[in-house]
């Protein structure tokens, strides 16, 4: 029988393929103990030039690793470079001995993970704080799994504390002269309204709008955290109006709204800097325009409709005056699917319980609304409910289409902070109560 040219190509190509594989795997098996020595040569290294030289080369391991040798990384991170436990108790005894300044520094410095230290020198390498930050966004990946792991990332937030505290931060106002690599950041990082094009962002950065970031002097180009203002008279309840409203320059504003704010570091996770930004900004806009006499939020309400959901479920969608909601009947229904708006006939029952959620239901004393949560524990206020504030089908799906205006009121933000932090009180309207009262009647 004769066999053809091509059947001799396949086997050849099957048996590179497999060789390739080999191969592969065996670099792999290299890369993942290539990178533990690396770690090791650069925690006994003491030579400025050989530090970043190793530095670099770590991280470039590093990022030459697939998931699974990742995970075996932050194994190595756990087992081998936690604190040295023979140091540890010579530390301890001493104190225990001595229990001074001294010695109390001593332990400290034994009890401190030394893979905290090989974060620092790995830092020293160019660019290398961005390619840490990489790093704990892979070992958040890996988290979910391997909860084990934990202790290695209290060590990276603690790090990442201390470098990106807000004394290192750089705010900057973002307008259509800010680089476009910037720019570009901005629409990639948007995550609460979706930049459509850069005509859409052209839109946001006009006279009638702000936007302000954080910057770090390690990551030049990449906001860590930005917010989209707009100038508005009176408090806006439709962000549909804010995004593609007409451009007016010569607004007589007295209400500055925040609209957008967007975390851009997955490394980041945990490392909060929307409070420190919020503040500063209003600085700004009250130093430029003197005449803004009030500061909000137009803001979603992210976990309301699976709350209602449950609700809906377990038979707690009641009022004391008819029972069940009869227009919560079928919610899952035709009547209002998960893509489309809720009819008219379900406002005043969905406004209702749209109070109740933000009031009453909990995650142990703190609104279980995160959104709530960040902006109550800033100090601000629970001002109005808005029907249709924003009729995306991502607001829909989440919010049932509701957004909510939170005010930062200078007068009572601190008396607002202390009572929600220490007693899990929350600040709002009378309208707000008028309507939670009526889910509750």
């Amino acid at each position: 029988m004769r066999l053809g040219r091509a059947f001799f190509r396949d086997i050849i190509a099957n048996l590179a393929s497999a060789g390739q594989g080999l191969l592969d795997r065996r670099a792999g098996a290299d890369t993942e103990e290539e990178i533990r020595a690396l770690c090791r040569a650069l925690l006994r290294s003491k030579g400025e030039a050989s530090v970043v030289t190793l530095a670099r080369r770590t991280l470039d391991s590093f990022a030459r690793l697939d998931d699974g040798g990742r995970e075996e990384f932050f194994e190595f991170l756990l087992g081998e470079l936690g604190a040295e436990p023979p140091a540890l108790d010579a530390a301890l005894d001493a104190y225990r001995s001595s229990p001074e300044p001294g010695t109390a520094a001593a332990l400290a410095a034994a009890a401190e993970p030394r893979r905290q230290e090989l974060l620092r020198l790995m830092n020293t390498a160019p660019d290398g704080t961005r390619d840490i930050l990489s790093m704990r966004a892979a070992l958040l990946g890996a988290l979910a799994g391997r909860p084990e792991l934990r202790p290695v990332d209290d060590d990276f937030v603690h790090i990442l504390r201390s470098w990106f505290n807000r004394g290192f931060l750089e705010l900057h106002r973002i307008d259509w002269r800010t680089p476009a690599l910037v720019l570009e950041k901005i629409i990639e990082y948007e995550a609460v309204h979706q930049v459509l094009d850069w005509e859409d962002l052209r839109r946001r950065l006009q006279a009638d709008r702000r936007c302000f970031g954080f910057f770090h002097p390690a990551l030049p180009d990449e906001p860590l955290i930005f917010v989209e203002v707009a100038l508005c008279k009176g408090l806006a309840g439709s962000v549909t109006e804010l995004l593609f409203g007409e451009v007016d320059p010569d607004v007589d504003a007295d209400t500055a709204i925040f609209y957008s704010i967007s975390n851009c570091q997955r490394g980041l996770t945990g490392i909060s800097f929307g409070n420190f930004l919020i503040k500063q900004v209003v600085h700004e806009l009250a130093v430029e325009i003197p005449g803004l006499r009030r500061f909000a939020t137009l803001s979603p309400i992210p976990g309301f409709r699976k709350w209602l959901m449950r609700e809906a479920s377990d038979g707690r969608l009641v009022n004391g005056r008819n029972g069940r909601e009869a227009t919560f009947e079928g919610i899952e229904t035709a009547d209002w699917p998960a893509d489309t708006a809720p009819g008219e006939h379900l406002k005043d029952a969905l406004m209702r319980h749209c109070a109740r959620y933000l009031l009453e239901a909990k995650r142990g004393i703190y609104p279980l609304d995160p959104v709530a949560r960040f902006h109550l524990r800033n100090g601000a206020r629970l001002e109005r409910i808005n029907w249709m504030g924003d009729p995306s089908p991502a607001g829909i799906s989440q919010s049932a289409g509701m957004m909510v205006n939170y005010v930062y009121d200078e007068g009572t933000v601190v008396a607002n902070h202390e009572a929600f932090v220490n007693e899990g009180r929350i600040a709002h309207s009378r309208a707000v109560a008028a309507l939670a009262g009526a889910a509750a009647d």
